[in-house]
């Protein structure tokens, strides 16, 4: 069977994709069992996940110059080579120090994953076709949410915390070996531009005080990182707006359906990315329902998202694509106005629902906002565009993570999570969502700003 060039590419996005999130959800599984072989302590044992994030932050946006510069094949197939070897340097790790190491390289190589990846799709696939092969990615995403814990926790239960990363390693040799062979293409968007040291080292260091700062932001230091970060990336912003060759455009954003839509993209992560967290501690410390049966349950909503989000993308190509996102926070919204009311008492069925609305309405978004994004400037600036998109994504995430631990902190204090406690958890996850359905409020503004800017999409290849 004879594959096209945008077959190929798609599939090999969708890879890449599925295998960027793929270990840096499922190896929360396996974190007791690395603390336990390598003798870590509490604090560095959380610096097992953190590490990665950090890095993953730090890479993003020089990552989108990078690519623009010397090719986005060319930044993708390096990418994965990293990642690769990171991976199997995790395998072979000895100690602490050197898994730490490889980690640091998983995070630098997934970066350009996320960057490449979606560059590659929008300069590869036509543009009547791109909502949907964006949706076919994003597909990669929610399909690895939901099954990275529960094929990691086999993996780790049967064979050992170091067979998933044994797990990653053939889909990566596959994706080289077609990227080499399938995919003969190079897009070079920035090959005349230098490549901006001291933009990418402001960005660096303010992302990174920003997000360590905001993820302890109930002690001292927390607040002075974050509000260095804060200043660093103002500084960073001006900095850019004077440069020739900035590595991040920062005159895209007088468009203001590229500005909206990241904005949007930003809320809604930090919106959803904690409400998992909510459920499971509902399920086992509210329901008392064991780890198993709570992960079956919340299989429920990614699966959701990951059957809506192909068909999604390809509505986008033919309905606004900012229309359709404002319709799916608008669906969000519900489901996180639900959770705001829930206790002990709550019918399952009303959980249930929740999980569905949420699923149906970030399916609708993620998908329309994503082709949004990349639609709203010239081809030359998609490495760019994507690599706005995935630090969107990023500073979400852990924003989102943070507002877990600031308010479970202020609610709950220094005590363990645990049953007799349920009423102290029930009053902090509802804060927390109702502070989410405010985020989700949010997005759909932003969407709704973009549907009336008069600024126009790019539909050239």
């Amino acid at each position: 069977m004879k594959f096209d060039l945008e077959t190929i590419v798609v599939f090999v996005s969708f890879i890449t994709s599925f295998f960027a999130v793929f270990l840096s959800n499922g190896i929360i599984i396996g974190v007791p069992a690395i603390a336990q072989d390598f003798a870590m302590n509490n604090v560095i044992q959380n610096w097992v996940p953190t590490i990665f994030f950090l890095v993953v932050a730090v890479f993003t946006v020089p990552a989108g110059q990078i690519s623009g510069k010397f090719g986005v094949k060319k930044s993708l197939l390096a990418g994965i080579i990293v990642y690769l070897i990171g991976s199997i340097g995790a395998v072979l790790s000895f100690s602490t120090e050197s898994f730490l190491v490889f980690r640091i390289m998983q995070g630098a190589g997934v970066a350009f994953l996320n960057v490449s990846a979606m560059a590659m799709v929008v300069h590869a696939v036509a543009p009547k076709n791109r909502g949907k092969a964006l949706g076919f990615t994003v597909t990669g995403v929610y399909l690895a949410t939901s099954l990275s814990p529960v094929i990691c926790g086999f993996l780790v239960h049967n064979l050992g915390w170091r067979s998933m990363f044994y797990f990653v390693i053939p889909f990566l040799v596959l994706c080289i070996i077609l990227m080499i062979t399938k995919i003969p293409q190079e897009w070079k968007t920035y090959q005349d531009d230098k490549i901006d040291k001291v933009g990418s080292i402001l960005y660096g260091i303010g992302i990174l005080f920003f997000i360590y700062g905001f993820t302890s932001l109930i002690t001292t230091p927390g607040k002075i990182l974050t509000v260095l970060g804060i200043i660093l990336l103002v500084i960073f912003g001006a900095y850019e707006l004077r440069q020739k060759s900035p590595v991040f455009n920062m005159n895209l954003f007088k468009n203001k359906k590229f500005t909206s839509s990241n904005i949007a993209a930003l809320c809604s992560y930090i919106a959803v990315m904690v409400v998992t967290t909510i459920l499971n501690y509902h399920f086992q410390y509210v329901r008392g329902w064991d780890a198993q049966m709570s992960g079956m349950i919340l299989i429920i909503t990614p699966i959701i998202m990951a059957i809506m989000a192909p068909n999604a993308g390809k509505l986008s190509d033919k309905i606004h694509p900012q229309k359709l996102a404002a319709l799916g926070m608008g669906i969000a919204t519900v489901a996180l106005l639900i959770l705001t009311f829930l206790t002990g008492k709550t019918p399952l069925y009303m959980v249930i629902i929740a999980m569905i609305l949420q699923g149906i309405g970030m399916g609708l978004f993620s998908s329309p906002n994503m082709n949004a994004i990349m639609s709203s400037v010239p081809p030359k600036d998609a490495p760019t565009a994507s690599a706005s998109q995935a630090t969107m994504r990023t500073i979400g995430q852990t924003m989102s993570l943070g507002l877990l631990t600031l308010v479970f902190a202020w609610i709950m204090g220094s005590l363990e999570l645990a049953p007799q406690y349920a009423g102290m958890i029930v009053q902090a996850s509802q804060i927390i969502c109702g502070i989410c359905t405010a985020a989700c409020l949010l997005a759909i503004f932003a969407s709704l700003v973009g549907v009336k800017s008069k600024d126009k999409f790019n539909t050239g290849r």
